[in-house]
């Protein structure tokens, strides 16, 4: 996109879960961390309706869902579970507000992409969304102008800030291949066009006026497809890059497209060194015959994903070290 080349991001921020239950105690964490690119944190830990399925669920318009024991599934009309699920965002929204007074900069908001939504969300017969197109449509639908309402709703609670929105896209690849399982798991669903995945993405990602970040967990990312949908940024965790992805990263790098390279683990485990956080990024660099003065201008670092499973004082340490390995990158990118 042209507006990532005069976009101001910050050097390092979060994927988006947090451990615990306290909204104002996790907003309080991530924008003492990250000064320059702060986010709403997720709290899955609180129950179903604060996980990133149900939290994105409660942002439907005119589309619900209730828990069953196989996971969501869809309903006819909001029940507890919606309920629930929009108190939670309201209370965090309420402590994002309360620590981002008189915010100017970047503020990162997230929300489970279309495809990863159809995945995982039921159908009244207790197949997923994911197997019937015209649920598929339905749902972006839905979640667009769910989007709409929310990123406007965040921009009136932080009126300075620049907003950004991720879209988590978990089961992208397992999508694109045919891996997701069907409900009885003895069959898989059909290989989903790689042209309407691309086209409902697009959708999703103009939704948005400022850029929009797709992040996955998951190997094999797309970054392609990604970058001709429209995203200004790709999140993924850095341990999974193979070199088959080598041609795409350049790619996306040379295109102007910001990595979020999740360098830091997201488990209880000691920390290494902020330079040593960051060597895989820099040989990385060294084999792609990219110039190291656009290092860290071309990168954001961020946890690997999953850090909710985490105790809360490995967190804030592995915020921390965020941004100090950023730093290290800055200061010394060969």
């Amino acid at each position: 996109m042209s507006e990532n080349n005069d976009f101001s991001w910050g050097p390092a921020t979060g994927v988006g879960s947090m451990p615990g239950g306290d909204a104002r105690e996790a907003v309080k964490t991530v924008t003492g961390s990250f000064e320059d690119f702060p986010y709403l944190p997720e709290l899955p830990a609180r129950g179903p309706g604060a996980d990133m399925i149900g939290r994105t669920l409660g942002m439907l318009v005119e589309m619900y869902a209730h828990v069953e024991p196989s996971g969501w599934r869809i309903s006819d009309r909001p029940g507890r579970d919606t309920r629930r699920a929009r108190s939670w965002l309201g209370e965090d929204l309420d402590a994002l507000e309360e620590f981002t007074q008189g915010y100017g900069g970047v503020l990162k908001v997230q929300a489970v992409g279309p495809w990863t939504l159809a995945a995982a969300l039921e159908l009244r017969g207790g197949e997923a969304a994911l197997g019937d197109p015209g649920a598929c449509r339905d749902l972006a639908e839905s979640l667009a102008e769910g989007l709409r309402a929310h990123l406007a709703e965040v921009r009136r609670r932080v009126p300075g800030a620049r907003v950004v929105l991720q879209l988590d896209e978990p089961s992208l690849t397992a999508v694109l291949r045919g891996q997701v399982r069907t409900a009885s798991g003895y069959r898989t669903y059909r290989a989903v066009d790689r042209q309407v995945v691309e086209g409902a993405l697009r959708d999703i990602v103009g939704v948005s006026d400022g850029p929009v970040i797709v992040h996955s967990c998951a190997p094999d990312v797309p970054f392609a497809l990604l970058r001709r949908a429209g995203a200004a940024g790709i999140s993924f965790d850095f341990s999974l890059l193979t070199e088959r992805d080598d041609d795409q990263i350049g790619e996306a790098v040379e295109g102007g497209t910001k990595l979020f390279a999740g360098v830091v683990g997201s488990t209880d485990a000691p920390l290494s060194d902020p330079a040593g956080s960051v060597m895989g990024v820099r040989t990385l660099w060294r084999r792609l015959g990219l110039h190291p003065g656009a290092l860290a201008e071309s990168l954001v670092i961020t946890p690997s994903c999953g850090l909710a499973g985490a105790s809360p004082a490995y967190a804030r340490a592995a915020l921390a070290h965020c941004v100090r390995a950023a730093r290290s990158l800055a200061d010394n990118p060969e």
